[in-house]
């Protein structure tokens, strides 16, 4: 594979499709922050903001500005939402709100920590794009407010009794790539402490080396659950918290923990992929029982873009053959798929056959974020592997 011209592939992909579609359909010249409620072409079809969306949205144009290109209009775009932000996303007691209406006036309460952490994401790459010290303060309070709740994210919005007590996955994943994120604002006994517990977390609590998989939900002391919830599976989750800690691993300089990972991933691919039709499962039940999330069998564009990048990093940090076959089932999956060719972006949800399922571009839960992301990680690591093939030449 000539991973020179996949780079400058997904760097003109990027350039010229994904970044030029949201700077032209999502920004709210009226109110502030970002429209994501986007059909195919483009246009508005619900004006409520949620808040890890906006959040996620400063985020992305915020690394573009510091990694991609000082471009004036990127940084502006990332205060254009921030100032929206700053002013309507928080409630008294600095927790994030989960969705505002088109003015900012909330509509769904401080539940979802996922808020807060996409929030301390932004204003931290924010802060290092604008060399604003309000927006690193922001930053740093709202990751001390997370680790605060980490133990009971939902606070009094938790709806369990306490009867079945289960901690799932998705915090610990995230803290091993929020911490990374916001490396510059602490101390490094802070990153230190908060990684060692997140990859701990993932790979002794909720890997299961038993089963050969990451389980979604654990009982509190760490132990396998046999309920619907103990059972649930998704391999999208365990393949995007995979390259998370090769990020760590190579920081780390463990090459242990990286091979760990790439074997990980490799039993979720070979887990999660439908033989019949192609492409990964949303959800599984670990015992092939009936699951009880009814889109268990779609297939998610985030999913998707996270294994692929899973993959690739994975052979550019170990040469694993397995890794670059699944590498280019992935990308050819994609662009067959979810790719809009006439529209730009990425449709976000398919049927088990690979059929565009519902045909927006952005909604609730699918923003300006993941595909951005992916395909700027995809292009650096070709541009890595093609570097290191022609030093071998050389």
């Amino acid at each position: 594979m000539d991973f020179k011209a996949r780079h400058n592939f997904y760097s003109q992909y990027l350039k010229n499709d994904i970044l030029p579609f949201w700077m032209k359909h999502s920004l709210d010249e009226e109110d502030g922050g970002y429209y994501t409620c986007l059909d195919r072409e483009g246009k508005v079809f619900d004006s409520d903001k949620f808040v890890w969306l906006q959040n996620r949205q400063i985020w992305t144009f915020s690394m573009f500005y510091n990694q991609l290109e000082q471009n004036p209009q990127f940084l502006q775009i990332a205060e254009h939402g921030a100032a929206f932000m700053e002013k309507h996303g928080r409630n008294e007691a600095g927790d994030w709100y989960f969705s505002l209406d088109k003015k900012g006036q909330p509509l769904t309460q401080a539940y979802n920590i996922f808020s807060d952490c996409f929030a301390c994401m932004a204003f931290a790459q924010l802060s290092k794009a604008s060399g604003n010290q309000a927006y690193a303060e922001l930053a740093v309070n709202t990751f001390k407010r997370i680790l605060e709740r980490k133990d009971n994210p939902k606070g009094i919005y938790n709806k369990a009794t306490g009867n079945r007590p289960l901690k799932g996955f998705s915090l610990p994943m995230i803290l091993c790539n929020l911490v990374l994120e916001i490396e510059h604002l602490l101390s490094p006994e802070e990153v230190e402490a908060t990684l060692k517990y997140g990859v701990n977390e993932v790979m002794n609590v909720f890997y299961k080396a038993e089963l050969g998989l990451i389980v979604e939900n654990v009982k509190a002391d760490g132990s396998i659950d046999d309920s619907s919830d103990g059972r649930v599976i998704n391999p999208g989750h365990g393949l995007e918290s995979m390259w998370f800690l090769m990020d760590i691993a190579e920081k780390w300089n463990d090459s242990a923990l990286i091979e760990q990972c790439v074997q990980i991933s490799l039993q979720l691919m070979d887990y999660g992929w439908d033989q019949e039709h192609g492409g990964i499962f949303y959800f599984l039940d670990r015992k092939n029982s009936p699951p009880f999330q009814l889109e268990w069998d779609q297939k998610l564009w985030w999913v998707h873009l996270e294994a692929c990048i899973a993959m690739l990093k994975g052979y550019q940090l170990t040469g694993n053959k397995q890794c670059l076959a699944w590498y280019e089932k992935l990308h050819d999956y994609i662009w067959e798929h979810f790719v809009d060719s006439e529209f730009g972006e990425m449709y976000g949800y398919l049927n088990r056959q690979g059929e565009v399922l519902i045909n927006l571009k952005g909604g609730k839960w699918k923003g300006c974020f993941h595909v951005p992301r992916a395909i700027f990680q995809l292009a650096n690591l070709s541009n890595k592997i093609a570097q290191a093939e022609e030093l071998k030449i050389n």
